[in-house]
């Protein structure tokens, strides 16, 4: 039986196939391993088939969902050719083959719809979501948290040792007193200790009844602190110096805010930041990130679209989540044009009189003497500089002091303290803010928001809205983008189909 004969000759498994059949699949399967016993393999070819065209049809497919439909669809049946591998037999072939892959495999699927449709990879609308990890939710480790507990540790361990050395005043040993301490030198401590005193766990006293010994209970001591502390590195370790707190059951998560409260306490969930570069309404590149702020994730999200496609884009557009300091100076240095909001664009915009208020500071006229004056005439005088917390490129901030604030009559509107007003400016970010306005304000960064908001909150909506990808299933970074890439590679195939199928009426009509 032919099961094309019973399909419609426009049927979307036909189209996939026919655009699969033009990429070479066969170079994205090295990672098969060698068979010598045992039944024959399933075609990998087909079987990488599958598993796309299950993605492209559903958003997301679960492995037990691909086995029930090689056995009741007909067109995973023609995939597959009446052949019915089991839902591990999947999950297998997604780990263990296309996981070192999938990421050329999204590229190549890209390059020829890309290639097909003449997509404006210029124009490059960035936005971000949150989705939530397959954590559990109460099982945060916070990095401050911590470090408060770890010094608070090293608080009883300096008044162990004191005790230590007191009882050791007739000996020769002492341990040093620090403000902190190493889980390695601690467990010397131990181990010499119990050398000193001839101390073996075998016989310690244990239970009801038995009374431990002064040196058992400080050795006893000295290794519960080195466990501790050792725990403490590894919490501290995990974290690193990009974020301040993850997930127990999967170290890869943080806790973010989610805009979906459905525990209905504003609490933190374990989520992954994924971003997307839409064009023309097809993921042109796609990334996850642990960073709870869109600003952190803007460079790597270009650099990854530069190695794939050899050139940064001239027109990257996104949303106030995006416009800071580190990313307005890279798009310098790369050629990309600001069309970034900065959070305060819409204030700025908007309203009038936050805009024209006399009293911000980026309004106090500047004399042809340099200075620069409050709108009572009283100069401002430059104090010092100071680094900007977290800023790449030594941006640094001057800050300004009033002469004299006394008798102003202006002082409730101005200031609100006491003493003589003081303000932060700094005129090269003040200058990028005023670009960005002009470019989002002119008729063709107009269009490019409208677009934006269309195209790239809008794969979000379809992403999770329609076709129900709402939640994170894998656990742990790398398989977390395996998934993201497979559902990215399913939108955009099921995009493709789409645009065929509207042209093909279109003709017809």
């Amino acid at each position: 039986m032919l099961i094309s004969d019973y399909l419609d000759i426009c049927d979307p498994v036909l189209t996939f196939d026919r655009f699969m059949g033009e990429i070479k699949l066969e170079k994205y399967l090295k990672h098969l391993p060698k068979h010598y016993t045992g039944r024959l393999r399933y075609n990998p070819v087909s079987m990488l088939k599958t598993v796309l065209f299950g993605f492209m049809m559903n958003g997301y497919i679960s492995l037990r969902e691909l086995e029930d439909q090689c056995r009741v669809n007909l067109r995973f049946m023609y995939l597959m050719e009446h052949e019915t591998p089991s839902y591990r037999t999947f999950g297998y072939f997604i780990n263990e083959v296309l996981g070192d892959s999938i990421e050329e495999i999204f590229n190549d699927i890209n390059k020829k719809i890309f290639e097909t449709e003449h997509v404006d990879l210029q124009h490059l609308y960035i936005d971000g979501s949150k989705f939530e990890a397959n954590a559990n939710k109460y099982s945060w480790v916070w990095k401050k948290a911590t470090e408060k507990s770890r010094y608070r540790l090293f608080s009883k361990i300096t008044a162990l040792f004191h005790v230590i050395n007191e009882e050791l005043q007739y000996t020769d040993m002492r341990f040093s007193i620090n403000t902190e301490y190493a889980p390695e030198y601690i467990r010397e401590a131990a181990e010499k200790y119990a050398e000193l005193y001839q101390l073996k766990e075998t016989e310690f006293a244990h239970g009801r009844g038995h009374h431990k010994t002064i040196q058992q209970r400080h050795y006893e001591k000295l290794v519960e602190y080195a466990a501790k502390l050792e725990e403490y590195v590894e919490k501290i370790s995990i974290c690193g110096d990009e974020r301040n707190s993850y997930s127990k059951t999967d170290h890869s998560a943080t806790f973010m805010r989610i805009k979906t409260d459905y525990m209905r306490n504003d609490q933190l969930l374990p989520a992954y930041n994924v971003q997307v570069g839409v064009a023309d309404e097809y993921i042109a590149v796609i990334d996850v990130n642990h960073y709870r702020s869109d600003m952190d994730c803007f460079i790597p999200l270009m650099n990854k679209f530069r190695g794939v496609y050899g050139f940064y884009p001239k027109y990257p557009v996104a949303d106030a989540g995006y416009g800071s300091y580190n990313n307005y100076i890279f798009c310098e240095q790369t050629g990309m044009e600001k069309y970034m909001k900065f959070p305060m664009f819409k204030k700025e915009t908007k309203d009038r009189n936050y805009r024209d208020d006399p009293f911000r500071a980026v309004n106090f006229p500047i004399g042809e003497d340099g200075v620069m004056r409050c709108p009572n005439g009283k100069e401002f005088h430059l104090q010092y500089r100071r680094n900007v917390k977290g800023n790449q490129y030594g941006r640094q901030e001057e800050i300004y002091q009033c002469e004299d604030c006394r008798g102003c009559p202006y002082a409730e509107r101005c200031k609100r303290t006491d003493k003589n007003r003081t303000v932060r400016i700094n005129q090269e970010l003040t200058a990028m803010h005023q670009e960005v306005i002009n470019n989002l304000e002119s008729i063709h960064g107009a269009l490019l928001r409208m677009n934006r908001s269309i195209q790239a909150e809008g794969t979000f909506g379809i992403m999770k809205n329609d076709r129900w990808y709402k939640r994170i299933v894998r656990r742990g970074l790398k398989s977390v983008l395996l998934e993201v890439f497979l559902v990215s590679i399913g939108q955009n195939l099921y995009k493709f189909h789409n645009k065929q199928m509207k042209r093909s009426i279109t003709a017809y009509t």
